[in-house]
């Protein structure tokens, strides 16, 4: 049940700050004057490292749905090994993200 709550959670909340993402970038590609409201919110350290922790596990779990709608019936060991994939994935991308902006 935790699993398909935050499936469609994590679903809404991708939508809205990729949404966000790109709204914002259309006030950075004009050539006039830049908001600051919109640099800084587009350019915001915690509005990335969330979106690639959502995306991990959603993917993640997305995959985890895959396998069990293909037939695999041990759910358990599939939530395990999807939340520490997710885990190291994400561990490893935000501190390239860290490391290299």
């Amino acid at each position: 049940m935790f699993i398909w709550l935050f499936h469609r959670i994590s679903g809404v909340t991708l939508i809205v700050l990729i949404g966000i993402k790109i709204f914002t970038s259309f006030f950075l590609f004009t050539k006039d004057v830049k908001p600051d409201w919109a640099l800084s919110l587009h350019r915001h350290p915690l509005l990335d490292i969330l979106i690639v922790i959502l995306f991990t596990f959603h993917s993640l779990y997305g995959l985890r749905t895959i396998a069990i709608d293909l037939g695999y019936r041990k759910e358990k060991q599939l939530f395990w090994a999807a939340n520490i994939a997710a885990a190291v994935i994400s561990v490893v991308l935000i501190s390239l993200y860290i490391r290299f902006s």
